[in-house]
């Protein structure tokens, strides 16, 4: 049960939320999918009926005032409280009916989570499970913010009121076509890829920072081919041989699975291996539903875990 689709959360409170998440009233409407003056207009009200400011604009974004922080706090509160008592209820039919929200990253949403989701409704097929693919720190935040009961997402910085449950550590590789003169290595080292022209994850993905600083580190002198906050674009140019693609196995599964890709994993001390974790809220606000959800995604997590090199 969703404390917002059952209609228990006031729409003030659901507007000032996402704003407050967000920082921008053009970007909670788009969520919203309704005009940014009604946004504005709600927002508006609250304030006048409180007889103070909740925002104020810092740098193009909206920032809370210390009103708009106390509101957000108890806010925060109630809602965990209306998430605790769906659950409760939820749990008194079992794991018959019921919905379970996860925050994932792209490369999960390509074949990790497909695989999990296969087998979780073959055991419980009345299950809803909600599933939004966002960047790993939102997805951390998501749950962190109760928006969402299971995370899986890379390298994040973990809140403190969330659980991780299970980690996976993955090399990095390279993705190539089977035929190419990369795919005859067992291993590479950074300096192999010299003057080739690399394709990049940006800033938004927590791998593209790393790699480029890696790359700096080193002096070697790539030739950036493209940067894009996409996987799925990454795999397709890599699968046309349009650039090196570095990335782990998670996400390219099938690529892998069918002979169209190959990976080779990169053996390098100036490149860490990538931490996959699967995070969840508190153990006593996880209703059955997403605990069994959780066990299913952990041990998918352990055993792509298990098969890395």
């Amino acid at each position: 049960m969703d404390p917002y689709r059952l209609g228990l959360v006031a729409t003030r409170i659901h507007y000032f939320q996402l704003v407050a998440r967000l920082g921008s009233i053009r970007q909670a409407a788009l969520a919203l999918n309704i005009a940014p003056s009604s946004v504005s207009r709600i927002l508006r009200q609250l304030e006048d009926e409180l007889g103070t400011p909740l925002f104020e604009r810092v740098r193009q974004r909206l920032k809370l005032t210390s009103a708009g922080e106390l509101m957000l706090y108890h806010a925060r509160l109630s809602l965990s409280e209306l998430n605790r008592a769906c659950n409760e209820i939820n749990d008194l039919h079992g794991l018959h009916r019921g919905t379970v929200s996860i925050a994932i990253v792209e490369s999960v949403a390509r074949g990790l989570m497909p695989a999990a989701l296969a087998d979780f409704w073959s055991r419980y097929p009345a299950i809803t499970v909600d599933i939004k693919v966002m960047g790993s720190q939102q997805a951390a935040n998501a749950v962190n913010d109760g928006d969402c009961d299971l995370a899986v997402a890379f390298d994040v910085r973990v809140p403190r009121t969330v659980r991780r449950i299970a980690t996976a550590s993955l090399p990095l590789g390279v993705l190539a076509l089977p035929d190419s003169d990369l795919a005859k290595r067992r291993e590479l080292k950074l300096f192999d890829l010299a003057n080739h022209r690399v394709i990049l994850s940006d800033s938004s993905l927590m791998l593209g920072t790393s790699v480029e600083e890696a790359f700096n580190r080193s002096f070697i002198d790539i030739g950036r081919r493209s940067r894009t906050n996409s996987i799925g674009l990454m795999v397709d140019l890599a699968k046309r041989d349009l650039g090196t693609v570095l990335q782990t196995r998670v996400g390219v599964e099938q690529e892998l699975a069918d002979g169209t890709l190959a990976f080779i994993p990169l053996s390098d001390t100036r490149l860490a291996p990538r931490k996959l974790m699967l995070l969840s809220r508190s153990e006593k606000e996880m209703s059955d539903a997403a605990s069994a959800m959780g066990k299913l995604l952990e041990q998918s997590i352990e055993r792509v875990g298990a098969a890395s090199p």
